[in-house]
């Protein structure tokens, strides 16, 4: 059975506050696990690490053994499947945890995909940064 992970993380600012979103799907599409959560203040990238990161860690966690991770970031996928190298440092041991989680898989796969095709994950990163937003006042 392979299980679809949609990510996403966003910044406001860059860097500034930032959230993550994760939704595993069964391979009926069905909704197994999501989480949307403020992470600090971060930069894009990092938030989208972050959310990769956290949605493999939900994976293992539910015993998924193959894996396709659908981010809109097309840059941290082309890093992920080794395209591009990693030069922000700051990024360097994110990608270096996530390569770590990705070896306890039979298969995975980063597959980039428009914004539009990744709402689900996107809405969760929003709604945590508009609660913690409004929680500042």
């Amino acid at each position: 059975m392979t299980y679809q992970l949609n990510t996403d993380g966003g910044a406001r600012g860059n860097p500034g506050p930032a959230g993550i979103g994760i939704v595993i799907r069964n391979e009926r599409k069905e909704k197994i696990y999501e989480m949307g959560v403020y992470i600090g203040e971060t930069t894009n990238n990092q938030a989208e690490y972050t959310a990769v990161l956290e949605g493999l860690k939900a994976a293992i966690e539910r015993k998924i053994a193959n894996l396709i991770c659908y981010l809109d970031s097309e840059l941290i996928v082309k890093q992920l499947n080794r395209e591009y190298k990693v030069k922000n440092a700051g990024l360097k041991p994110l990608f270096q945890k996530v390569a770590e989680l990705a070896e306890k898989f039979e298969h995975i796969e980063f597959k980039h995909v428009p914004r539009e095709k990744n709402t689900d994950a996107d809405l969760l990163v929003n709604k945590a940064l508009d609660k913690y937003m409004y929680k500042q006042g």
